[in-house]
């Protein structure tokens, strides 16, 4: 049996729950805090990480690929090298181009910080260059490649809110409103395994924030 850890306030947890559940595989969870991790599992003391029965595996990217491979069943990842490659192409834009980027907003939007003026300017011209870039590889139809579930999609469902949100907050400006992402994501949020991701993460968010004021 395969075990996730980590926590269900995190994106790149959720990415990789999601994934799981889309594929139907059984799995349980472990509740692993930032700073609470498994040091021999996770050397950087980063979430999410898998247990397996072979060994452990950290690394949201690396899960994700081991998850495939490993069970083959509902694929999320197609099986011509350059369709999955395509697939792979929109989640490193995701992650790389989009999430990483918004993240240096995220203790202003997020956590009752300030971010510099510099530092905005620098993240809204990356942003809006990236967005734009990123628009031209998403067809949302209904899915991110089209009218197949991949691991693209997996990314999607959690880092477009972020990014969406973040941007609002910090700008006051939705940077993704001139995409598809909200009708994309209404799509996305009616699926059971979506909806089971949403109500784990807003429990979850509320212990992380009743554990934060604890310790304030």
């Amino acid at each position: 049996m395969l075990t996730l850890c980590g926590f269900s306030a995190s994106n790149y947890y959720n990415k990789v729950k999601f994934a799981l559940l889309e594929k139907g595989v059984p799995f349980t969870e472990e509740l692993a805090w930032v700073g609470q991790t498994e040091a021999a599992c996770s050397p950087l003391g980063k979430v999410p990480y898998i247990k397996t029965p072979t060994g452990s595996l950290c690394e949201s990217a690396v899960i994700m690929e081991y998850i495939e491979q490993q069970y083959p069943q509902n694929p999320l990842l197609p099986a011509a090298p350059f369709a999955a490659a395509k697939v792979r192409e929109l989640v490193t834009f995701l992650e790389l181009h989009l999430e990483l980027v918004a993240r240096n907003l995220y203790p202003q939007a997020f956590f009752g910080g300030q971010v510099s003026d510099g530092v905005k300017a620098k993240t809204a011209d990356q942003l809006e260059k990236n967005v734009a870039a990123f628009a031209q590889l998403a067809q949302f139809e209904p899915y991110l490649i089209g009218d197949t579930l991949s691991l693209a999609d997996c990314a999607a469902v959690v880092h477009l809110p972020l990014v969406s949100a973040a941007t609002k907050l910090v700008y006051g400006r939705d940077f993704l409103a001139d995409l598809p992402v909200r009708d994309y994501l209404k799509r996305m949020n009616e699926r059971a395994t979506m909806q089971q991701v949403n109500a784990d993460r807003k429990a979850n968010t509320e212990l992380l924030m009743a554990r934060a004021k604890a310790k304030a």
